[in-house]
């Protein structure tokens, strides 16, 4: 029985090899297949078909799939071909080169059903399929495809890395809109995947406002042209000013679009135009990060970003708003229309909706800001010193002016402002930025204070009288400032510079105060040492000074006694004398009257005598000499005559010796 069925295999493989070489036998493997040429007894294909159908003489439409098929050697012959392998990273774009004709217009064939992915090619032409490259597209995968019907070509897949947008142009569609530059979004087509649903929701032909963000895609290249460009990105403290280049046309007289919504950021280019978006610069802005934005619809420009550090504020005009009139009720600004087309709104300061100068001011931090449509006028808050001398990095020379009595003179100033953040805007509004305040108001204005108050003094004087000439230079400022909504807080002479000559004159005159400085000084100092000497000599002696206050003390205590019993002594003398004066007196006062009565009794000089000859007798008055020179016989009787002579005319004192 085995030997039988071995036989019989045998028998056949040998007859198929006999079929085989006589063509008869066609054997189509697994990853192959079969495009078959009947070429004998059948129909004539019409003029305008090159594949045939069954029946037809020609290139069957039909395949042969894996296997053993037999056939006529002369009326077939069979082609054997691979298969088509798409791979997962790869897209088929199929082209054929029969069907029926494409309509007027058409770039592209249409889908047909039935075909299963072109391996049925006989369904492919009797349900219509079209003559030309085909919209549909074979996915990764193996097909068994008539090569000869269909021209396969395998294309990469359109991969979008990170970071970058795909920007579509459509071969083939509806064409654009009247107006228009680019071709209107359409649902459905699957990120421009699906030819088909692109063409039958009407899809335009044209640069397209859908994008492809980052991915794969697996899209008919043929159909879509696809370029791969960078995503917007916007970087850190940086602000991106847009500009659509295509929407409705912005109103007259209007510079910036208004603002749309609904659009994310602009990366819905369909939603823009759908809601109303205007050509040209926008008034919304992108803030840092990245943004898929198609760049044939709107056009970035990055800027920086508004910085208010702190002792700052903006103050803002903006060109965007209702435009205010001249009228102004109550401190608001009315709109008129009508009569605002010659209106300059940069001369008043309006509230948050109008143009022109901005009420409220934005303070310190980060602000992204649209400069097409706010200009920001940095004003700083905190003191701002401006100098006037010969430093290189100061903007102003020093001041030049002439004395009254014609000397030049330099003068160095320093004047110190400050404004307000609530007087900003009024700063803006009547001199536009601190800057031109500085250049076309405060330098003129110092400069000629300085000029006018020199010329009314000497130079001597005016050196003297800085601070003077400081006040009345402050008076003005305060006063001319204050007009521009500006506080001054100081007004400084920090240098005067006088001629050499009469500098020279002035240090002279210095240096001779100074020496007189320094020889008070040296006086003063030597009293000073002496002071220190005493006060050394009476530290050193202060024990000896202590030991006499003592004595001292002691002896006004002795003193203190002393006088009064001194005292005591003297009034019982006083009394004792007294009590004998009384007695002396009252003698006396006998001893006169006794006097008296003898003188009337003796005569004066009989009285002299007698009183005489009482001395003499009691010794009080010698006139026996202890040595006795002998004379003449008269000698002692003239010598006494002599004597009483003298008492008489009162030439001779008599010693006269007092009573105990």
């Amino acid at each position: 029985m085995g030997i039988s069925i071995l036989l019989y295999v045998m028998v056949v493989i040998v007859v198929i090899l006999l079929l085989a070489s006589a063509r008869m036998v066609v054997i189509i493997g697994g990853q192959q297949v079969g495009i078959v040429e009947r070429k004998l007894f059948g129909v004539r294909l019409p003029s305008d078909r090159v594949v045939a159908l069954p029946g037809q003489i020609g290139i069957q439409a039909r395949i042969l799939g894996p296997g053993l098929h037999l056939f006529f050697p002369f009326l077939f012959i069979v082609r054997v071909d691979n298969l088509v392998t798409i791979g997962e990273n790869e897209v088929g774009i199929i082209e054929s080169i029969d069907g029926r004709p494409l309509d007027p217009g058409e770039i592209f064939g249409r889908v047909v059903i039935g075909h299963n992915h072109f391996q049925d090619a006989e369904a492919f032409l009797k349900n219509g399929g079209q003559k030309g490259i085909q919209t549909e597209t074979l996915p990764p995968g193996l097909y068994r495809v008539n090569g000869y019907l269909f021209k396969i070509t395998v294309m990469d897949a359109i991969t979008i890395p990170a970071g970058s947008i795909g920007i579509v142009n459509a071969a083939a569609g509806q064409p654009l809109d009247q107006g228009r530059l680019y071709a209107k979004s359409v649902p459905g087509h699957n990120n421009f995947q699906d030819g088909e649903a692109f063409l039958e929701q009407g899809g335009q032909k044209g640069p397209q406002l859908d994008i492809l963000r980052p991915g794969r895609y697996r899209i008919n290249l043929r159909m879509f042209d696809v370029k791969i460009t960078p995503a917007i990105d916007v970087a850190s403290g940086k602000v991106g000013i847009v500009t659509a280049n295509d929407g409705e046309e912005l109103p007259e007289n209007e510079l910036i679009a208004k603002t749309i919504k609904g659009h994310d950021m602009f990366q819905n280019a369909a939603a823009f135009l759908m809601n109303g978006g205007q050509r040209g610069p926008q008034l919304d802005v992108l803030t840092p990060g990245k943004f898929y934005i198609n760049p044939l619809m709107f056009s970035v420009q990055t800027s920086d970003a508004l910085t208010v550090n702190q002792g700052q504020v903006a103050v803002i005009i903006s060109n965007v708003g209702k435009q205010p009139t001249v009228t102004v009720s109550s401190g608001e600004l009315k709109v008129d229309a009508d009569t605002a087309d010659d209106f300059s709104a940069e001369k008043y300061v309006v509230t948050e909706g109008y143009r022109g100068i901005q009420r409220t001011v934005l303070g310190p931090g980060n602000f992204y800001l649209n400069l097409l449509a706010y200009r920001p006028i940095i004003i700083n808050t905190t003191n701002t010193t401006i100098d006037w001398d010969d430093a290189a990095d100061t903007k102003f020379d020093s001041l030049n002016v002439n004395s009254k009595d014609g000397f030049a003179l330099k003068v160095g100033v320093k004047v110190v402002i400050r404004v307000l953040p609530d007087q900003s805007p009024y700063l803006v509004s009547r001199i536009g930025s601190i800057e031109n305040l500085i250049t076309n108001v405060i330098h003129p204005l110092i400069d000629s204070s300085f000029r006018n108050q020199a010329s009314t003094a000497s130079a001597m004087q005016f050196l003297q009288d800085r601070h003077e000439q400081q006040d009345q230079a402050l008076k003005r400022a305060v006063n001319e400032l204050s007009k521009y909504h500006v506080e001054v807080l100081s007004v400084l002479i920090s240098n005067i510079v006088l001629p050499p000559e009469l500098m020279e004159t002035q240090t002279n005159k210095v240096l001779a105060l100074q020496r007189q400085s320094m020889f008070d000084e040296q006086r003063n100092s030597e009293q000073k040492r002496i002071a220190m000497e005493k006060t050394k000599a009476e530290a050193d002696k202060q024990a000896t000074l202590v030991a006499a206050q003592i004595d001292v003390q002691v002896a006004e205590q002795i003193k203190q006694k002393t006088i009064a019993i001194a005292q005591g002594e003297a009034e019982r003398i006083r009394l004792e004398g007294q009590g004998e004066a009384d007695k002396i007196l009252a003698i006396g006062k006998n001893t006169a009257q006794a006097y008296e009565l003898t003188k009337q009794a003796v005569t004066p000089e009989g009285l002299v005598s007698i009183e005489l000859m009482k001395l003499i007798a009691g010794g009080s008055i010698k006139i026996t000499p202890e040595i006795l020179i002998n004379g003449g016989g008269e000698g002692a009787g003239a010598l006494v005559n002599a004597v009483l002579a003298k008492l008489m005319k009162g030439n001779l004192q008599l010693p006269v010796q007092q009573q105990p």
